[in-house]
């Protein structure tokens, strides 16, 4: 991504925030797994960091990795798990960025939940 930007249109209007991104995802390691965040739908999936079931329609960071090729699912966290598992880095822009689905009101509601956690 650091490479691509320079070569990138003009037209690119979130260029700053983008290269900001990739430039801390370069640097901490679990930051580059963040793929958005979504409300759970159901109460099945757990925490990679506490191993606590996320409760259903609580939101929860998506992770994925990057092996072999591809894309892969990586599992979840509770917004609460954040600050241990991204070793206090700020993910919220990240979460907004690779979230783009999100109605409005899911985004405000996205951001409260974040603020409280």
């Amino acid at each position: 991504m650091l490479e691509a930007l320079p070569g990138a249109p003009e037209s690119l209007t979130d260029r700053d925030e983008l290269e900001s991104l990739a430039r801390a995802s370069a640097t901490h390691r679990r930051l580059a797994r963040v793929d958005g965040a979504e409300r759970a739908p159901s109460g099945k999936a757990s925490c990679r960091e506490c191993k606590q079931p996320i409760a259903r329609a609580t939101w929860r960071i998506r992770l994925t990795i990057y092996e072999e090729g591809q894309f892969t699912n990586a599992g979840f966290i509770h917004f609460a798990c954040r600050v241990p598992y991204f070793e206090g880095h700020e993910v919220l822009a990240a979460l907004l960025q690779f979230s783009p689905g999100l109605a409005d009101e899911d985004r405000e509601d996205l951001m409260k939940a974040y603020q409280g956690a």
